[in-house]
């Protein structure tokens, strides 16, 4: 790797913030398999509420991740899909949910162990 000046990791960690953020690599997951509406995208991903999918979804049209359609139905829909810019992290949103998936029993008994460790200590 490169050494990079100052202003440089500064932006790579705003960039890096937007996409670590909680419930943004699952909802870009979701969302790579095709356009979404906003239900299917909370049913997709168990567990995030209204709200912090909403703020989720803001993020990341905000930031270029997604694109948000308004579909003129009766009742009014709204459909959320991956842009270009989303799509160029597909290959290695992948590579981080499968690593997640191999390892998470792993990261489990490390957090076990610690918090063993921190009782006893006490």
């Amino acid at each position: 790797m490169t050494t990079s000046s100052p202003e440089d990791l500064e932006l790579n960690r705003l960039v890096l913030e937007e996409i670590t953020s909680k419930w943004t690599l699952l909802v870009l997951n979701a969302l790579c398999s095709g356009p979404l509406r906003f239900n299917a995208l909370r049913r997709a991903n168990r567990g995030v509420t209204q709200k912090a999918l909403t703020q989720c979804l803001r993020r990341l049209e905000a930031s270029g991740f997604i694109t948000r359609k308004v579909v003129s139905t009766a009742p009014v829909a709204v459909v959320y899909e991956i842009s270009p810019l989303g799509r160029s992290l597909e290959p290695h949103l992948g590579g981080i949910l499968e690593w997640a998936a191999a390892h998470r029993q792993d990261v489990l008994e490390a957090q076990e162990a610690f918090a063993e460790a921190s009782r006893n200590v006490q």
